[in-house]
């Protein structure tokens, strides 16, 4: 129980976090289907600067850890500018933008770090090899019965992840700027009537979630895969845009689906170990999020209310 509980962590909370940047930018307005691809560009200049600064600096990738993470989200949060352009200033499809900017993260982070592993290390590879993040235990509160575990061999970035979440509940829900990204996503007319640019809080939000993007992307990186490579590409993405739809756009519940799909995953890995199965098996038990997410957006998908201005073209002029 203690392994499901300790992976199922370490798999939700990345998830989550990268859901929460959906919640952002939906919320505001702006459909966002390029969280994979955010994520992806993230993780690979979060690893492109450690790797670099390895090199260069003669230090270890492991203790530029927190390195990785602020330029994952500078990465992801650049990146994130260009879906901002396509969907607010230039006004494209917002579902065809978001499934360009995937195609393009994907093919293009493979192709520079295969030309940065020949051109700076002489390896025709595709990966930076990261490690494994190192992980602690909180002593006394790892004692307690069955909860014990959530506080058990943990990876610095949960911490990280669980204050920025709360740091992005507060403002989404407490603040002024999330009363105005709100109501963006909701009547964005009556926005504009009180004088705020529609405009600028959608390119924010699109924003905030490219950085959230990449940092789940490069918590991926440093926990599942342990460098960076074609597999940061898994489908996490779209898992986190079905985990907030199930949500209902709403981040306490969106963090339950999250959970829900991280126990999944754990425990889906924990049955293939205790029954012994080949490895074709216990590949194909690792589906269960994915046929998990199938199944919840079947049956509760219909009670979902997204944001009532979602996806639309916001004119200026039009009442």
């Amino acid at each position: 129980m203690d392994t499901i509980i300790i992976d199922g962590l370490s798999f939700a909370l990345p998830l989550f976090i990268m859901a929460i940047g959906g919640i952002y930018s939906e919320k505001s307005g702006i459909t966002n289907l390029a969280i994979e691809g955010l994520q992806g560009f993230g993780a690979f200049v979060g690893a492109l600067t450690v790797v670099l600064f390895s090199k260069f600096a003669n230090m270890e990738v492991q203790s530029l850890f927190y390195v990785a993470l602020i330029f994952s989200m500078l990465g992801g949060m650049v990146y994130s500018m260009l879906h901002a352009l396509l969907c607010i200033n230039f006004k494209a499809n917002q579902v065809i933008s978001g499934v360009v900017i995937n195609i393009l993260a994907a093919a293009l982070t493979v192709f520079l770090t295969t030309q940065v592993n020949s051109l700076m290390f002489g390896a025709v590879s595709d990966k930076f090899q990261l490690g494994v993040s190192n992980r602690f235990t909180i002593p006394v509160l790892s004692s307690i019965p069955v909860i014990g575990a959530m506080f058990k061999s943990i990876y610095p970035f949960e911490i990280v992840i669980v204050v920025i979440a709360f740091i992005a509940w507060y403002v989404l829900y407490k603040t002024r700027y999330g009363l105005r990204l709100r109501a963006c996503g909701d009547n964005p007319h009556s926005v504009d009537a009180a004088g705020v640019e529609v405009s600028k809080i959608r390119f924010k939000a699109v924003m905030v979630s490219g950085a959230l993007s990449g940092l789940g992307g490069m918590c991926f990186a440093y926990s599942i895969s342990a460098n960076f490579s074609p597999s940061i590409y898994m489908g996490y993405g779209y898992l986190a845009i079905a985990a907030l739809i199930f949500g209902n756009w709403k981040i306490l519940p969106t963090l339950g689906a999250c959970l829900l799909f991280g126990f999944a995953k754990s425990g889906g890995y924990k049955l293939g170990q205790v029954l012994e199965l080949p490895s074709t098996f216990s590949d194909l038990i690792m589906i269960l999020p994915y046929v998990l997410t199938l199944l919840l957006l079947i049956f509760f998908s219909k009670s979902n209310r997204s944001p009532r201005a979602l996806g639309e073209i916001y004119d200026k002029g039009k009442r």
